[in-house]
């Protein structure tokens, strides 16, 4: 007798046609962040991380979006079943056209990276939640903190990089994703070392 697999192992859907049912369901003129996350469900950790690390590579708006990021990944931390925003932030209406822009750029890329991008290697839920809440808090205290030009582009891509395997249950990826991580704090860390030392060095000739 041929055993028929779970509905729900059936149903997996890739983050490609995922942006783009959101997109296809955005209200005309203006949507919110609760809109978004109660569109989502229990996926909506990985796509608010892709969305806004997808934002914060942009200079004049990662600040802003380096803070939001924030909120999930210290809720991931705490290992809340999904995200939720304070309520002024919630409701504020943001122009549909954005969010737009927004996924016709991405939807195409996560359709390419989807041919090498699947679920394999599962990973217990609640133990990569918060590992993944834990890095990305700490990829983002260097994308705000760090002064230097342009330096919001490599931990925004990072932290893209693992909500895309959050979202698409790639543990293979996810592991790439995780160290590539660790390289990225680890060079941060020695820079902040170093701008100490020199600091010290020019105060000790006074």
């Amino acid at each position: 007798m041929k055993l028929t697999p779970p509905a729900e192992a059936k149903a997996f859907v890739p983050t490609s046609v995922l942006l783009q049912r959101l997109h296809d369901a955005a209200p005309t003129g203006h949507f919110t962040l609760g809109w978004v996350m109660r569109s989502l469900h229990k996926r909506g950790f990985g796509l608010i991380l892709l969305l806004l690390a997808l934002v914060a590579i942009a200079p004049g708006v990662s600040i802003v979006a380096g803070l939001l990021l924030m909120i999930p990944g210290f809720q991931m931390i705490a290992g809340q079943p999904a995200p939720v925003f304070p309520r002024r932030i919630a409701v504020r209406p943001l122009p549909t056209r954005h969010l737009a822009a927004l996924v016709q750029r991405a939807v195409p890329v996560l359709r390419y990276l989807e041919k090498f991008i699947h679920p394999r290697w599962p990973t217990p839920l609640d133990a990569t939640k918060r590992l993944v809440g834990v890095v990305v808090v700490l990829l983002n205290i260097t994308l705000l903190f760090t002064p230097v030009p342009l330096s919001n582009v490599v931990p925004a891509l990072v932290i893209a990089l693992i909500s895309l395997a959050y979202l698409e249950e790639d543990g293979l990826l996810l592991s790439l994703a995780l160290l590539a991580s660790f390289i990225v704090l680890a060079v941060d860390l020695v820079a902040v070392w170093e701008t100490i030392l020199g600091a010290k060095w020019i105060f000790n000739l006074w």
